[in-house]
């Protein structure tokens, strides 16, 4: 209960005192939020049965019919309705309220968090919604400007290039550094700033002395491929003809070292 609420009512999203580092203005506009969505918009949920005169009427999210004595919850800011206690869940994440808090908007009801970024962007770092006139957007997620920095040197990335990682920014030295995949031709790390090919869970550097055919060496970008044992083949017929290479050099190497008749 504890977690769900931490994560369903953020504290930092109503208290000044969980945001030390917010200027004064900033500081000022959270007041206001807050009180703001607490006059307007926060409501606790009311568990009752389903009095006689609401006998039959639909429950609010999945519509099925409430009978009189049901189990039913309702929201005394959404009027006379009522949902089903399964049904009283946030309309954008679906998770059930804890302890019946809602916030309601447009006649839909949410929990804190997602009621607050109906209005504000939230800092895919801090977990603070951001006051501040100017962010950061980078994959559909927002920053504070100071909190743009690189997941590992924690470099600030602001007018930087950047690579996501598990959805956090990182530079391009680290990229390169830690996470840069190896080409399976060369063995070079593919770098960020290197076009790369993936097939099969393998990374080829896009140009053509690596992107080529194991036999031939054709050229393969944006040509059909084959792959066999992590090498290409720009057909079947060459990667047959490897294979048969190989096999031929294998048995040429058993049959030198065989002992001779003598020893």
């Amino acid at each position: 209960r504890a977690r769900a609420l931490l994560q369903q009512l953020p504290p930092q999203d109503c208290d000044e005192r969980y945001c030390p580092e917010l200027a004064e203005e900033e500081r000022r506009q959270l007041r206001a939020f807050s009180a703001r969505r607490r006059q307007e918009a926060l409501g606790q949920g009311l568990a009752c049965p389903v009095p006689g005169p609401c006998h039959g009427c639909p429950c609010r999210k999945c519509g099925r019919r409430l009978n009189k004595g049901d189990p039913g919850i309702s929201a005394s800011r959404l009027g006379d309705q009522f949902w089903h206690p399964s049904c009283f869940s946030c309309h954008l994440c679906q998770q059930q309220l804890v302890d019946l808090i809602y916030f309601q908007q447009d006649g839909r009801i949410y929990c804190g968090r997602h009621h607050a970024e109906l209005f504000r962007p939230r800092c895919a770092s801090c977990d603070q919604l951001i006051f501040m006139e100017e962010c950061i957007e980078a994959e559909g997620r927002r920053w504070h400007l100071e909190h743009f920095c690189c997941l590992e040197c924690e470099q600030p990335l602001r007018g930087q290039r950047y690579v996501m990682r598990s959805g956090r920014p990182c530079c391009r030295r680290c990229f390169d550094s830690l996470f840069a995949e190896p080409c399976q031709a060369c063995g070079d790390p593919i770098g960020a700033d290197s076009e790369e090919v993936t097939h099969q869970g393998l990374h080829w550097h896009a140009r053509a002395s690596c992107l080529c055919c194991s036999r031939c060496r054709r050229a393969l970008r944006d040509r059909p491929l084959t792959c066999r044992r992590g090498r290409l083949f720009c057909s079947d017929s060459c990667g047959q003809d490897a294979a048969s290479a190989a096999s031929s050099d294998s048995c040429d190497s058993a049959f030198a070292s065989a002992p001779s008749p003598d020893s």
